[in-house]
C-alpha cells in the first residue's frame, strides 16, 4: 500500500440549541453584537449525560455505518480533544469500549486543541503508510461549553459542543496529502485552557492578526505539497473559529472555485470537532464531488496549525 484515504465521515451534535437571544439573557450581549463580531447565530450544548466520549462515540458510529464496517474492522482509534477532564481511561479507549470492540485496537488521544483533528488525520495516515495500522477511526470531539466562563461575553458567545469522525484505510492511490504542521510556541498563551477547574480564555486580537496574516501562505504551501493549485480546490474546510477569521483567510488562500465551510454560524467554535463536523455536513449535503480535492486546515491553541489536502470520499 502506498497511502491512505478517507472512506466515510460522520458527525454528532447535542439536541439542545443555545441562540444569541438566549445568551443575551445570560450576559451583556445582543444578537447583533455577536453576529457582527464572530458571525455565530446558534451553538449546540451537551448535557451532563453527554461527556466527550459519548459525543465521539456517536460520531464514530455514523462514520462506521457510512463505511459499511463493523467496529472490529478498526485497529487504530485516535481522538483529538482538549476537553477530556479525566486522564484515564482516555477518550479513545472509552470509545472502543462503547463500540464493543474486542479486537484490541491501539487507542490514543491527541491534545492539539483546535488543530487536533488534522494532526490526528496525519498521524493515522503515517501509521497506515508505515504498516502499523490498516484502518483507523479518527475523531475530533470537544465539549467546549464545560470549560466556558459564561460571565465572559468575549468567549461565551463562541463555544459549542460536538464531534466529527472519519474512517481512514490503506489505499493504493493516496487520498490524503502530505501534512504541513507546526506552531508558534512564544505565542502559545494566546489561547488557553487552564486552571482547576479548567477555563477557556484567549487573546482575541492577537489570534485574529496571526490567523489572517500568517496562515494564508502556510495554507497555500499545503496545496503545493499536495500538487494542487488553490483554484483547483473543490472545498476549503478551515477550523470553525470565527466567521470573521474564516472568510478573509479563505479569500487570501486563493481558492476561488471552492465551497467554503461556514458551519461556525450554526455550531459555534467546537475546537477539534469543527473540521470533521463541517466536512461531514458538506459531504452529506452533496456539496463536494467524490474524489475532489479538499483543503483541511486547523489552527488555534498553542498557536499550532496542521493542514492537508484530501480527496473527498
Amino acid at each position: 500500500m502506498t497511502g491512505s484515504r478517507v472512506v466515510a465521515l460522520g458527525h454528532y451534535q447535542p439536541a439542545r440549541v443555545l441562540t444569541n437571544e438566549d445568551l443575551s439573557a445570560m450576559v451583556d450581549t445582543t444578537d447583533e453584537w455577536i453576529r457582527s463580531r464572530v458571525g455565530i447565530r446558534t451553538r449546540h450544548i451537551a448535557g451532563p449525560d453527554e461527556p466527550v466520549d459519548e459525543l465521539a462515540f456517536q460520531a464514530a458510529g455514523k462514520a462506521l455505518a457510512g463505511a459499511g464496517l463493523t467496529p472490529d474492522d478498526i485497529d487504530l482509534i485516535l481522538v483529538a480533544t482538549s476537553t477530556a477532564i479525566d486522564r484515564s481511561p482516555n477518550m479513545a479507549a472509552r470509545v472502543a469500549a462503547k463500540l464493543g470492540m474486542g479486537a484490541g485496537p491501539a487507542v490514543m488521544d491527541l491534545n492539539v486543541v483546535c488543530s487536533g483533528f488534522t494532526h490526528a488525520l496525519a498521524t493515522a495516515d503515517h501509521a497506515i503508510r508505515a504498516g502499523s495500522a490498516t484502518r483507523a477511526l479518527v475523531i475530533g470531539a470537544d465539549k467546549m461549553t464545560e470549560i466556558t466562563d459564561w460571565s465572559d461575553r468575549t468567549t461565551c458567545v463562541l463555544t459549542g459542543d460536538g464531534a466529527g469522525a472519519a474512517v481512514v484505510e490503506a489505499a493504493e492511490e493516496p487520498g490524503i496529502g502530505p501534512v504541513l504542521w507546526g506552531s508558534v510556541p512564544e505565542m502559545g498563551n494566546a489561547v488557553r485552557i487552564e486552571g482547576t477547574p479548567p477555563v477557556f480564555a484567549q487573546e482575541g486580537q492577537s489570534v485574529y492578526r496571526w490567523t489572517t496574516s500568517q496562515l494564508p501562505p502556510l495554507a497555500r504551501k499545503v496545496c503545493e505539497k499536495a500538487g494542487v493549485l488553490p483554484e483547483e480546490l473543490a472545498a476549503v474546510v478551515l477550523h470553525q473559529a470565527n466567521l470573521r477569521i474564516i472568510e478573509p483567510l479563505a479569500a487570501k488562500i486563493g481558492a476561488v472555485n471552492a465551497v467554503v465551510a461556514r458551519d461556525v454560524v450554526d455550531s459555534g467554535n467546537t475546537s477539534a470537532a469543527s473540521i470533521p463536523m463541517a466536512l461531514s455536513k458538506l459531504v452529506q449535503r452533496g456539496e463536494i464531488p467524490t474524489g475532489a480535492p479538499v483543503l483541511l486546515f486547523g489552527f488555534g491553541g498553542n498557536l499550532s496549525y496542521a493542514g492537508q489536502v484530501i480527496r473527498c470520499p
